[in-house]
């Protein structure tokens, strides 16, 4: 349950998680002051969005949105700005992940290799943004959360079910797709759970045009991949640090599996037009 609190006299939204409210308290003010007139909203988006949130493995994924690209003078300013944060030791610190968009560019999702500020793993740099962000647009549109500015969906454009699936379908190729001649990241055990979870959620969206959380998609592949699958995908949904799980034969499996409906949809969609 979100609830409304007041930071600089401006009332935002909070997650009911405290010890995240306060990272997101120093994020915002010292955004805020940073960008003064550039400054247009901070947003949410990614799982404490989309109801995948989960304490022990989740990260805090965030926007910021600004008027008109930044001068470069202020990347060092912004960069300082996160080393701060990150050496307070609050709780969630390290777990902040976002980019300063220009207002324009969030508006729809275009290919380019223009590269905006970002922060990853306590890393500031400029990156750029793939097909993922199509999805990540719509569940920040649909389901994020207004720390400040104007409502999402009076800064970007609705996101139709044929993107959603096209975009699904450029990273699982893209992402996913290498992994079944890498292994290494799934390795490990919480990357299987994720993996595993990802798969769900992909095919949800291959099939019905939408995106819903993790858990959600979850218990719809158990319904409709039967019991071999329901079993392991129980199993990721119940994996937690430290408990083993060994999966990365079935992960595997799962991926292989995943890839062949999107590509089965892809050539029906092309056989369609």
């Amino acid at each position: 349950m979100l609830t409304s609190v007041n930071i600089d006299h401006k009332p935002i939204n909070t997650t009911s998680y405290p010890d995240i409210d306060a990272v997101l308290h120093l994020l915002l003010t010292s955004v805020q002051a940073a960008l003064g007139e550039r400054f247009v909203g901070l947003y949410l988006h990614g799982s404490l969005a989309s109801g995948d949130f989960d304490q022990q493995r989740s990260d805090i994924d965030f926007v910021v949105v600004t008027a008109g690209t930044l001068p470069d003078a202020l990347f060092p300013e912004l960069a300082a700005l996160h080393t701060r944060i990150l050496d307070t030791g609050l709780s969630w610190a390290a777990k902040l992940e976002g980019t300063y968009f220009p207002q324009q560019a969030l508006r729809r999702y275009t290919p380019s290799d223009t590269l905006y500020p970002s922060l990853n793993e306590g890393s500031f740099y400029l990156g750029g943004h793939g097909s993922d962000w199509v999805i990540q647009s719509h569940i920040l549109r649909e389901h994020g959360i207004v720390l400040a500015g104007p409502a999402p969906r009076d800064l970007i454009h609705p996101v139709a079910p044929d993107d959603l699936r096209r975009a699904m379908r450029s990273l699982l190729c893209e992402w996913w797709a290498p992994m079944l001649h890498d292994t290494e990241r799934l390795q490990s055990d919480a990357y299987q759970a994720y993996a595993v979870l990802t798969m769900c959620r992909a095919l949800y969206t291959l099939e019905t045009g939408a995106v819903v959380s993790k858990p959600v998609a979850a218990r719809w592949a158990q319904a409709a991949l039967g019991a071999r699958r329901a079993v392991l995908i129980e199993r990721a949904l119940a994996w937690r640090p430290g408990v083993p799980l060994d999966v990365l034969d079935e992960t595997l499996d799962m991926i292989r599996y995943t890839l062949e409906r999107s590509q089965e949809q892809a050539n029906c969609s092309t056989e369609h037009n």
